[in-house]
């Protein structure tokens, strides 16, 4: 196996002090301002429409979609990029319907929300209920797949990456949300050349050919030769049919993903919260048009790696120590067929990809824990530059938590990306029960919050281990089983909201906070009409 060559070091190093550089110079150019947690934690009226964009797409990119996705677009193809193209017009309702109530509201965190909407108690539970989520699941599975996948190209030890990728990471976060934003468009630059480079040369590497008309070429042949590869929709009985149950991609429970995912997440909502309503709107359409090229970066690469091992190649490297094939090792083994300095660039995409959604992670963890549960229980007295510093201190102490935990959680087992949503599920049903009807129904109360939340969590967690009553719940896909929990969610909120009284005034909304302006509504319906042929050409 070819690993990394001088040229591909001086690439990656160029992309290193690049980004360390520029982010080291925003941060010198706010240094000489008074420490403020609006501007550390969200940047506070300094992200423009494009960098709010960009950040969204280098926070959610990251190595579960590099190696977990394209692994899945090994196995079982294009059908995976139902989370991104869905994804794409959930953007749309969330810069339409909920970004005008956080910022009508002046909510800047989640927890906050539902304190302001419930009461301190939901909002703490649900706070500690984030942390552990973003540590044991999302910081843990970035780490591990990161560094599998740079330890795997460049053939230096596991441990060593993932310190390097934690490090790297560190060095950005600490600078804040404006240092992270601005950064992260040189990330989302690198990520997309790197990435596109990465499908060119692989699906000319399935046509034999070179240049546009090699990768047309490529592309008819895996079309034409692995069909089974190009279908969105899985009907019952297919062998993915339990990972993306039909229909429910398109009506069902991939709703609640994304709405949850993409609506009610610190670690996504921060990147907008900061700014105004247009220009977090206009970011949010940017993300979404940018969500719509990401399956050809991480899944085409994927399907071209299938082609090429059914045509007789790198059969052993694609085999994981028990003899069964990884097809998380699927883009990994892509890049080692890369020429010199262009899988430096390859790498240096993966790198940016990984190292960016550690940054937006880590700052979602630091804020919350800082503002949410520090500054409110620990620390009522503390100046703007002391809880500064702690949220500083949270940043280093969940990435060295991560890197401890990460080898143990079982991340390589089911597949990287696999195992991120059926841990996610787990709690973002009740969650985004909790919120949608705090938006929309006044009765909501605090008790209903509470049994979403709570009672939403264990009923998945008891459904998961096949312990809850009325079915055999093991043989029920997770997305279907999210659709069940989050409709007796919404069931126990009705029922609660109507027999018992609670005095907590709903939101401030008004039918003119959800006008959109004339660009945003041609652009919003390009996106949608793109959404729907994509679906028509590949069901």
């Amino acid at each position: 196996m070819q690993y990394l060559q001088t040229l591909d070091y001086v690439v990656f190093l160029f992309y290193f002090f690049v980004v360390a550089g520029y982010g080291y110079w925003i941060y010198n150019k706010k240094k000489s301002k008074e420490a403020s947690t609006n501007d550390f934690f969200l940047a506070e009226g300094s992200l423009t429409w494009w960098a709010i964009g960009a950040s969204l797409i280098a926070s959610n990119i990251s190595a579960e979609q590099f190696i977990g996705m394209s692994g899945n677009g090994f196995s079982m193809g294009l059908a995976i990029s139902t989370y991104e193209w869905m994804a794409a017009a959930t953007l749309i309702i969330v810069a339409v319907f909920f970004m005008p109530i956080y910022l009508k509201n002046k909510i800047f965190t989640m927890p906050q929300f539902l304190s302001q909407r419930y009461n301190p108690t939901v909002s703490l539970i649900m706070a500690i209920f984030w942390l552990g989520l973003y540590i044991l699941v999302n910081l843990t599975s970035i780490l591990y797949l990161g560094a599998l996948a740079v330890s795997g190209i460049s053939g230096l030890d596991f441990n060593l990456c993932m310190w390097g990728l934690a490090i790297f990471a560190t060095i950005i976060t600490i600078g804040g949300m404006k240092v992270i934003g601005f950064t992260d468009v040189i990330q989302v630059l690198f990520l997309i050349i790197g990435g596109l480079a990465t499908t060119y040369l692989a699906v000319n590497l399935v046509s034999g050919s070179t240049g546009m008309s090699g990768m047309i070429e490529g592309f008819k042949q895996m079309t034409a030769n692995h069909d089974d590869h190009f279908h969105m929709i899985f009907k019952k009985g297919d062998t993915f049919y339990s990972q993306l149950p039909g229909l429910t991609v398109l009506i069902g429970a991939m709703w609640v993903v994304n709405l949850n995912y993409w609506g009610c997440n610190q670690y996504i909502t921060q990147r907008a919260l900061g700014a105004d309503l247009k220009t977090a709107r206009n970011g949010i359409l940017f993300a979404a048009g940018l969500k719509l090229l990401m399956p050809v970066i991480v899944v085409l690469p994927g399907i071209a790696a299938y082609a090429l091992y059914q045509k007789g190649m790198f059969q052993a490297e694609m085999m994981g120590p028990d003899g069964i094939i990884n097809p998380d090792k699927a883009y990994p083994v892509l890049l080692n067929l890369l020429p010199v300095g262009l899988k430096g660039l390859s790498f240096a995409a993966l790198t940016a990809a990984v190292v960016a959604s550690l940054a937006g992670k880590a700052n979602s963890i630091s804020t919350i824990f800082t503002l949410d549960i520090f500054k409110k229980y620990l620390g009522p007295n503390k100046t703007e530059a002391e809880l500064v510093k702690i949220g500083r201190i949270v940043i280093v102490v969940a990435l060295i938590l991560a890197i401890i935990i990460s080898p143990y959680m079982g991340i390589d087992k089911k597949g990287g990306f696999q195992f991120i949503q059926e841990m996610t599920g787990l709690v973002s049903p009740g969650v985004f029960a909790a919120f949608i009807m705090g938006f929309f129904w006044k009765k909501t109360n605090s008790a209903g919050a509470l049994f979403a939340i709570v009672g939403g969590f264990l009923i998945a967690l008891l459904m998961h281990l096949n312990y809850f009553p009325f079915a055999d719940w093991s043989v029920i896909p997770f997305l279907d089983r999210m659709g069940w929990v989050f409709l007796i969610c919404i069931t126990g909120i009705l029922i609660l909201g109507i027999f018992m009284t609670d005095h907590k005034k709903g939101l401030e909304i008004d039918a003119s906070m959800f006008k959109v302006h004339r660009e945003f509504a041609i652009w919003a319906i390009a996106i949608i009409i793109v959404i729907i042929l994509l679906y028509i050409r590949f069901w």
